[in-house]
């Protein structure tokens, strides 16, 4: 429950405070939302698992986007493309995490119907 009040705050806060990144920036938070997402998506998984701990959540949390920000960093003083490492270990963990949400969901959902 908890990623989920997370998240949904953090997008109203978006929504709300008019804030422009620069232009040279943005690789950086593009890569660091994604590790986000992964972490809260994954926060959102173990929570329906019964797994869930604040202490790895929050450490994935911050620890994801640093790392993923940093080796976009890396990638871009070194001239090679390593943030793609990032983009498709977090892209795949996101589709993972949302098709284990999405069954728990479904079969919390028909349950209730046949009851």
């Amino acid at each position: 429950m908890i990623p989920i009040i997370g998240l949904l705050v953090g997008v109203i806060i978006g929504i709300l405070v008019p804030y422009h990144i620069p232009t040279q920036y943005s690789p950086y938070i593009a890569i660091a939302i994604l590790a986000a997402l992964d972490s809260v998506f994954g926060g959102i998984t173990a929570s329906f698992q019964g797994k869930f701990n604040i202490k790895m959540f929050i450490s994935g949390f911050f620890g994801n986007a640093i790392l993923a920000a940093m080796l976009t960093y890396i990638g871009k003083k070194l001239d090679v493309d390593i943030y793609l490492a990032a983009i498709i270990v977090f892209g795949t963990r996101l589709f993972h995490n949302f098709a284990i949400i999405r069954r728990f969901l479904l079969n919390k959902y028909l349950k209730s119907d046949n009851i």
